[in-house]
């Protein structure tokens, strides 16, 4: 059996949940091919702790965890089960790489999450958990924390970094639409993908074009090296995603998928 892919998804807004676009009905058509998936297991930017946690709730909850967005968001529930077992394969396969994390046994699943996986599950009939992005870590860490929970993917489970592929908030709520420099970051990290060049996304900081204004903050840049360390080398697919609302990059990659997205 091969191995579950490894993903990066450009969760944008949670606006995108009810908005499709041009990337919800590739990530539709890419999780009708799941066959041999177990289980999903998320980072998200919008679960920040002091350590590492991982999610080891039987039922998690869904997090509304934004406001001033319509009722119809407020409304929506996922309600895929929790997998304190997977949890427990997670927790051990991080402390094997020599990363201590701790379970969680009441944290819902925030938007960074499910959001997506309206597109990608709609069904919610596996388990989705999340592991916790560390308040400390920088992109040499999220690669490093990917990488330790690769192994995973041979015994099913899908490791997903959700963030964005772009995220300007500031200029977004300031009226600020200028989709050449988002477009400009897009194309490097594109390119940067496919030669594999590790080095150069974790030093992105000081490498990409435009890196300052398309992520003002690190978090939703860093489940990208996230997926990138638990792709183990595997080759990239590239997913145009669009650019929604000007700025926001909605591209996204997976590793070992399984057909075309």
């Amino acid at each position: 059996m091969s191995p579950a892919p490894a993903l990066f998804v450009s969760h944008g807004s949670p606006m995108f949940a009810i908005e499709p676009g041009r990337l919800g009905p590739q990530l539709a058509a890419l999780g009708r091919t799941l066959g041999g998936v177990r289980a999903m297991v998320v980072m998200s930017p919008h679960w920040q702790t002091r350590g590492l946690q991982v999610m080891a709730t039987r039922r998690p909850s869904t997090v509304h965890d934004f406001g001033g967005f319509p009722e119809a968001l407020y409304r929506l529930r996922y309600d895929a089960p929790g997998a304190p077992d997977i949890a427990g394969e997670v927790i051990a396969a991080l402390r094997d790489a020599g990363l201590d994390a701790m379970p969680d046994a009441t944290r819902g699943r925030d938007h960074g999450a499910w959001v997506p996986m309206m597109h990608l599950r709609p069904q919610a009939d596996l388990p989705v958990i999340q592991v916790s992005l560390p308040h400390d870590a920088d992109a040499a860490f999220a690669f490093k924390l990917g990488r330790a929970l690769a192994p995973l993917r041979a015994r099913g489970v899908m490791l997903v970094g959700s963030g964005s592929l772009t995220h300007n908030l500031y200029e977004l709520r300031g009226g600020v639409r200028d989709p050449e420099y988002a477009q400009q970051f897009e194309d490097w990290v594109r390119d940067v993908i496919a030669r594999g060049d590790v080095d150069a996304l974790i030093g992105y900081r000081t490498r990409a074009p435009h890196a300052e204004r398309a992520h003002p903050t690190d978090e939703h840049f860093l489940p990208l090296p996230f997926a990138l360390g638990a792709a183990n080398g595997d080759a990239s697919q590239w997913i145009d995603g669009g650019m929604t609302y000007g700025t926001l990059s909605m591209g996204s990659c997976g590793w070992g998928l399984p057909q075309a997205a």
